[in-house]
């Protein structure tokens, strides 16, 4: 369940304003019941102004009513505020300070083996901002001198699969989702196969087309005589 933006001001007011039982008060702010029972008792959060989840459109009067006539129900915040929650919550990537001085070599790294991405997916990759990428790859980062590049898997500013499905986002964007056909050797020339033509037949004009006489199958008396008397 989200919570509301300022737990203990809204559950401040719902202790003043509604019949809501400090359960129902307690699992809508995600606080303690015990937190919610000081609150009434006024021994925490004293002098703490209440935020009304209705004004700020957490929370409908109708829904109000409607676990205030049943204690067992439970509030359930607006879409609309729910989604913003849920927005809110997308933040940029933690880095922690030991690998922040790791993340100019991460982007050289990525800079140099794969252009295609793009400059909100190297910040999202290794938690860091627009105008870093650039002076690196500018070469004005102050530190420039001592840039190595570097593996951002390998100085463990993400995972292997986070860079792996970028890469392949930023290909598919690219339109060089496919690998590149192996090239030939250095120094080694293609060799070329001339066609292969057949020559023209020369036509005299005027001349007749000869026709060749059908060749006979019968045998003259006097090659068989032959034939025999070679044979004796």
């Amino acid at each position: 369940m989200t919570r509301p933006l300022m737990p203990k001001a809204t559950a401040v007011w719902l202790v003043d304003n509604t019949a809501l039982t400090f359960d129902q008060i307690s699992a809508f702010c995600e606080l303690h019941i015990l937190e919610v029972q000081a609150i009434a008792d006024e021994e925490v959060a004293i002098g703490m102004q209440g935020l009304d989840p209705v004004r700020g459109g957490e929370l409908t009067l109708e829904e109000i009513r409607r676990c205030e006539a049943d204690s067992s129900l439970r509030l359930e915040m607006t879409k609309a505020a729910a989604d913003h929650a849920k927005q809110q919550k997308k933040k940029s990537r933690y880095t922690p300070v030991s690998k922040r001085q790791d993340r100019p070599d991460a982007i050289s790294w990525l800079l140099k083996n794969y252009p295609e991405l793009k400059d909100a997916q190297i910040g999202k990759l290794v938690g860091t901002t627009k105008p870093t990428i650039n002076s690196v790859r500018d070469r004005t980062h102050w530190n420039i001198a001592n840039i190595t590049a570097q593996n951002p898997v390998s100085l463990g500013l993400c995972s292997s699969a986070e860079l792996e499905k970028a890469i392949v986002l930023a290909r598919a964007r690219a339109g060089t989702g496919s690998a590149p056909a192996p090239s030939a050797a250095e120094g080694e020339q293609p060799v070329a196969t001339p066609p292969v033509t057949a020559a023209p037949i020369a036509v005299t004009p005027g001349a007749q087309p000869v026709s060749m006489p059908p060749a006979s199958t019968d045998v003259s008396p006097d090659t068989s005589d032959a034939a025999d008397d070679a044979a004796d």
